[in-house]
């Protein structure tokens, strides 16, 4: 009898998706600080520039206006990326400080007082400002305001996987720091797919802070491990390009990636166990109460 075989590359695209398979780039995120924003880091220096020409109050003035201008567009790229990070997690918290409100608002002064340098008044540097902050936030938007997916979770316990969570993305920042010193793009790729799966099982313990007991030392011993096998790794590479080295490390990231991933995959397989445990809590509480279920 023919056998029907799947895999990879069959039409279906059945078959199993290996660690290997998955890519380098599984779950990588564009920088939402595009050109848009960036392009806000020009009218501060054209300001600045045109500022020299003119007396002592024109130069204070248009200087002052394009520090403004340039703070804002600073905060700007920040608010930016505090969306992105509140947006691709299923439990947030709203931002501490709304830096993108702040950014329309310094955008706002700045226009403010550029317009005041050239007519110096109150109507027209009022509604210059009132134009440039509207157009921004109307181009930008204004920041998260409200937590997301915190009904009914602990804060107190919140807090600690935040702190948990911030000590591993320092980790995974530093690998990344050591990582470009060994010159060698194949092991970077590497290391952003350990990362990758690193980042979901952070994400898993911000959705259930439970699951913080069984995973911390995932989220810190592991990682200052990598982190440091990275430093070591980076500095030798860098001097020998020593291939046996290079293995070695590569291999390390795969044993620590399948870790990563299997301790991933218990903690939600024990949060589905926790759901078939209420499930079957409640069917037992409503059939005492008399109501039969089908």
């Amino acid at each position: 009898m023919a056998q029907r075989f799947g895999g990879k590359f069959s039409p279906d695209g059945t078959g199993p998706e290996t660690s290997e398979e998955r890519g380098a780039f599984r779950g990588a995120t564009v920088d939402p600080v595009g050109a848009r924003s960036n392009v806000l880091f020009v009218p501060p220096v054209v300001l600045a520039f045109t500022s020299i020409a003119g007396g002592a109050t024109t130069l204070i003035t248009g200087l002052l206006g394009a520090a403004a201008l340039a703070l804002g567009a600073w905060l700007l790229r920040d608010g930016l990326r505090a969306e992105a990070a509140y947006n691709a997690r299923k439990v947030a918290r709203r931002p501490g400080f709304p830096r993108k409100i702040a950014a329309a608002l310094l955008a706002a002064t700045g226009v403010a007082l550029a317009a005041w340098r050239n007519e110096p008044g109150i109507l027209a540097p009022v509604l210059y400002a009132a134009a440039a902050g509207g157009l921004h936030l109307a181009a930008f938007g204004i920041d998260p305001m409200r937590n997301k997916g915190m009904e009914g979770i602990d804060t107190f316990q919140q807090d600690r996987v935040a702190k948990a969570v911030d000590e591993a993305e320092r980790h995974l920042a530093a690998m990344s720091d050591a990582i470009r010193r060994a010159g060698d793009r194949q092991v970077e790729a590497r290391v952003e797919r350990f990362q990758g799966e690193v980042r979901e099982l952070l994400r898993t313990v911000e959705e259930d802070p439970r699951d913080l007991t069984a995973a911390r030392k995932y989220m810190g011993v592991y990682l200052m491990g990598a982190r440091d096998a990275s430093v070591k790794f980076a500095d030798v590479y860098s001097r020998t390009q020593d291939a046996g080295a290079r293995s070695d490390y590569m291999m390390l990231l795969t044993d620590l990636e399948e870790s990563f991933s299997a301790k991933k995959r218990k903690l939600l397989l024990d949060d589905n166990s926790d759901l078939t445990v209420e499930i079957e809590v409640l069917r037992d509480r409503l059939q005492r109460d008399g109501i039969r279920l089908k």
